[in-house]
C-alpha cells in the first residue's frame, strides 16, 4: 500500500479517456458499439432535418467497412470558435460536450437527439480515420482526423460548390472494435426506415457495398408515425382506423398513432427527438394513463360498464395495441449517452393532457370503432381474471406440496444460478439420455413432451393450464405475468435441445415464441441458448466425425480423405444406413448414420456432441431489432395465415437440404 501515492493517479486528456473507456460513451465495443458510431452521426443529420433544413440524408456501407454519411443541410459552421481559437468544424469534431444544442436558439438546436454534444467527436476518437467534407458558402472545406487528432492541419478550403450540407467518411477503428468492423445491412435498414417514419418530408437513401453485394433502399413517408402503425400492422388483423395526433403543447410537440389489433401483445414504441426509448420515461407513463382514464371514462358514461364493474386496468387497454408514441422537446434528460429513457417530468403532464383530450374526442366521434375498443379491453379483463384464478391455483397447489419442481425435471445439486444450466428437451428418449450423461452438479434436464402450446395464439389463462409450459415456469423460478422477477431465475443458462430436423425445428420456434413474449427480459439479459446436436455420424475405421445439419462435410471430415471417398460423400443426403445395418466394409470406406432424433444417441454421444462445456456449440438467443422480431414472431406464430403463406413463398427458393 505505500506505493500507491499521487503518481499513480492517471488524468485522461480530451478523447483519450474515450478511447480508454469507449463502453461509457458507446455501449459497448461489440456489433452493437460499432452500429452506435453510425446512430451518432445520422443523429447529427437527422437534427438539421427536424429543424427545417435538411431534405436529403445518403448513408453508404463501403467495402473497405469505412461508413459515408451525407446530408444536404447547412453544414458544419467553418469559421473561428471564440473560446476554442479552432474552428467550429475541429471543435465539434475533437472537443466533448460542444456543439450547437445545447442554447435552444434559433441560430442552433430547439430540438436534437444528440443531446451531450459529445457524438461526433466520440465517434472521431474511435475511428482510425475519418474525414469531414462541409459543404457551405460556396465553398468545400475538408479536414482529415485520426484516432480523435487532426493529421491535415487547419481545416482548408478544397474546392467551389453550388451545394449545401455535410460529408463524414469514418473508418471504425480494429484497436477498438476487435469483434467486427463490418456493419450490419439489416440492423442498419430497419433504423433508417425508422427514422424516415419519424422525419416526415425527409428522404433517407441506404446504399452498401459490402462483400460485394450491391444493395439499395430509400424511405420517405408523408404520413409520419401513422405510416408506421400502418406498417406495423400489415401482417395483423385490425380492430377500427388508426388514430393519429400532431399536436403542439408548452413543453414539446407530439405526434403519436395508435391501432388495435386481435392480438394479445401489445407493441408500444416510444421516441424523444427521435431517439428510441426502449426503456420507456415520461411520455409513456403519461400515454399509459390518459389512455386508461379516456377508455373507462368513456365506457361508463355509455355504460357498458355498470355501476358493480371494476374499472378496466392498464393492462386491459393495452391487450393488442399497437402504438407510436413520439415527442419532440427543447432539453431532453435522458439516461446515459445511449438516450434509453427520457426522464423529464413536465412531459408526463404533457402528455397524458394532450393525448388524453383528443382521444376521448376520437372515441365520441367513432362509436363504432370505440365499441369495437370497449368490447376488446373488456375481453381482456375477463381473461386477466380467469388467468389470476388459473395463477393464484398453480401457486396454491404449489405452497400446499411445499413448492414442489416438475417431476420430470432432473435438478441439478448447484443452487448458485451462475454456474447452472437447465437443458429443456424435445421427448422422454432423449431426456432419459440427457439425464444419464449429464453433468449433475451444474446441469439440470427438463424433457418435454410432444410440441409445447403457440402462445401467439393464447392469453394467459390457457397458457397457464397447459401441464408442459407450467413445467418451464416452475422450474425457472420467475413466475409469469405481472409477478415475473428475473433476479430469481434459477439457472443462467437455458438451452433449448431439439432435434436437428424440420419437428425439432418447429419445438424450437414454440419455445422461442413463449421465451420472447412472456420472458424476454430472460432473453435480454442473454441466458437463451440453442444446443447443436449433429444430424450424421460419420466413420471410418477408429475415426469418426459429428456433422450438423448446416455443415460443410469437407470442412468436418478433411480435403484429403474426401478426395479418396469422394462417391460415398457425394451420397451422402440419400444414405440412411445405421452402423448396426450396415454390412462390414473396407477400412478406408465412409460407414454414415443419420441421427433421426436425439434419441437415437446414447448417454455418451450426447455428452460429447451437445453437452460437454469443451466441446459443444451453443447458439445465444438475441434480440437485435425488437421490432422485427416482433414482426417474425407475429408472421410465423400467429392466426392470419396469408402473411405466413407469402412469408414461405417467397423463402422457399432458398432453403436448402430440407428434410421431410
Amino acid at each position: 500500500m505505500t506505493d500507491y501515492s499521487a503518481k499513480n493517479i492517471q488524468i485522461l486528456e480530451g478523447l483519450e479517456a474515450v478511447r480508454k473507456r469507449p463502453g461509457m460513451y458507446i455501449g459497448g465495443t461489440g456489433k452493437e458499439g460499432l452500429h452506435h458510431l453510425l446512430w451518432e452521426i445520422v443523429d447529427n443529420s437527422i437534427d438539421e432535418a427536424m429543424a427545417g433544413f435538411c431534405t436529403k440524408i445518403y448513408i453508404s456501407l463501403n467495402s473497405d467497412f469505412s461508413v459515408t454519411v451525407r446530408d444536404n443541410g447547412r453544414g458544419i459552421p467553418v469559421d473561428k470558435h471564440a473560446k476554442t481559437g479552432k474552428s467550429a468544424l475541429e471543435t465539434v469534431m475533437t472537443v466533448l460536450h460542444a456543439g450547437g444544442k445545447f442554447g435552444g436558439d434559433a441560430s442552433g438546436y430547439k430540438v436534437s437527439g444528440g443531446l451531450h454534444g459529445v457524438g461526433a467527436s466520440v465517434v472521431n476518437a474511435l475511428c482510425q480515420k475519418t474525414i469531414v467534407r462541409v459543404y457551405r458558402d460556396s465553398k468545400i472545406w475538408e479536414q482529415e482526423y485520426s484516432r480523435g487528432k487532426i493529421v491535415s492541419g487547419e481545416v482548408k478550403e478544397v474546392g467551389k460548390t453550388n451545394k449545401h450540407g455535410t460529408k463524414v467518411t469514418f473508418h471504425p477503428d480494429p484497436e477498438i472494435f476487435t469483434e467486427t468492423l463490418e456493419m450490419d445491412y439489416k440492423i442498419v435498414l430497419n433504423r433508417v426506415r425508422q427514422q424516415a417514419y419519424l422525419t416526415k418530408g425527409v428522404t433517407i437513401s441506404l446504399e452498401s457495398f459490402l462483400n460485394e453485394e450491391h444493395q439499395r433502399n430509400e424511405y420517405y413517408f408523408e404520413g409520419g408515425v401513422k405510416s408506421y402503425v400502418i406498417h406495423l400492422n400489415e401482417k395483423k388483423e385490425g380492430i377500427g382506423n388508426v388514430f393519429y395526433l400532431e399536436a403542439q403543447a408548452s413543453e414539446c410537440s407530439l405526434e403519436i398513432a395508435m391501432q388495435y389489433t386481435k392480438t394479445f401483445n401489445e407493441n408500444i414504441i416510444t421516441f424523444a427527438n427521435n431517439i428510441h426509448t426502449p426503456g420507456g420515461g415520461t411520455h409513456l407513463t403519461g400515454f399509459r394513463a390518459a389512455l386508461t382514464r379516456a377508455i373507462n371514462s368513456y365506457s361508463r358514461d355509455k355504460n357498458f360498464l355498470k355501476d358493480k364493474d371494476p374499472n378496466f386496468t392498464s393492462d386491459d387497454v393495452r391487450e393488442g395495441l399497437t402504438a407510436i408514441i413520439s415527442v419532440k422537446l427543447n432539453d431532453p434528460q435522458f439516461e446515459g449517452q445511449t438516450k434509453d429513457k427520457l426522464g423529464n417530468p413536465e412531459i408526463r403532464g404533457a402528455v397524458e393532457a394532450k393525448f388524453g383530450e383528443l382521444f376521448s374526442s376520437f372515441l365520441e366521434e367513432n362509436p363504432n370503432d370505440a365499441k369495437e375498443v370497449v368490447a376488446k379491453c373488456n375481453l381482456a379483463a375477463r381473461a386477466r381474471i380467469a388467468a389470476r384464478a388459473a395463477r393464484d391455483t398453480v401457486i396454491r397447489k404449489g405452497v400446499l406440496e411445499g413448492m414442489k419442481l416438475p417431476g420430470k425435471l432432473a435438478d441439478c445439486s448447484s443452487k448458485s444460478p451462475e454456474i447452472s444450466e437447465i437443458f429443456i428437451v424435445e421427448g422422454d428418449s432423449a431426456g432419459g439420455s440427457a439425464k444419464q450423461g449429464r453433468n449433475r452438479e451444474t446441469q439440470a434436464i427438463l424433457p418435454l413432451k410432444g410440441k409445447v402450446l403457440n402462445v401467439e395464439q393464447a392469453r394467459l389463462d390457457k397458457i397457464l393450464a397447459n401441464n408442459e409450459i407450467k413445467n418451464i415456469i416452475t422450474a425457472l423460478g420467475t413466475g409469469i405475468g405481472e409477478l415475473f422477477d428475473v433476479t430469481k431465475l434459477r439457472y443462467h443458462k437455458i438451452i433449448i435441445m431439439t432435434d436437428a430436423d424440420v419437428d425439432g425445428a418447429h419445438i424450437r420456434t414454440l419455445i422461442l415464441t413463449l421465451f420472447y413474449r412472456y420472458f424476454k427480459e430472460i432473453i435480454e439479459q442473454g441466458y437463451l441458448y440453442i444446443a447443436q446436436p449433429p444430424l450424421y455420424k460419420i466413420s471410418k475405421g477408429k475415426k469418426f466425425w459429428y456433422v450438423g445439419p448446416e455443415e460443410d462435410v469437407n470442412e468436418v471430415v478433411g480435403e484429403e480423405v474426401i478426395k479418396n471417398e469422394e462417391e460415398d460423400l457425394q451420397n451422402l443426403e440419400n444414405t440412411d444406413l445405421s452402423l448396426e445395418e450396415n454390412e462390414p466394409k473396407k477400412k478406408n470406406r465412409f460407414v454414415v448414420q443419420r441421427y433421426k432424433g436425439l434419441g437415437e444417441m446414447n448417454a455418451e454421444q450426447l455428452w460429447d456432441t451437445t453437452m460437454d462445456p469443451e466441446h459443444r456449440t451453443l447458439l445465444k438467443v438475441n434480440i437485435e431489432d425488437a421490432e422485427q422480431a416482433d414482426l417474425v414472431f407475429e408472421t410465423l406464430m400467429g392466426s392470419e395465415v396469408d402473411p405466413r403463406r407469402k412469408f414461405i413463398q417467397h423463402h422457399a427458393k432458398g432453403v436448402q437440404n430440407l428434410d421431410i
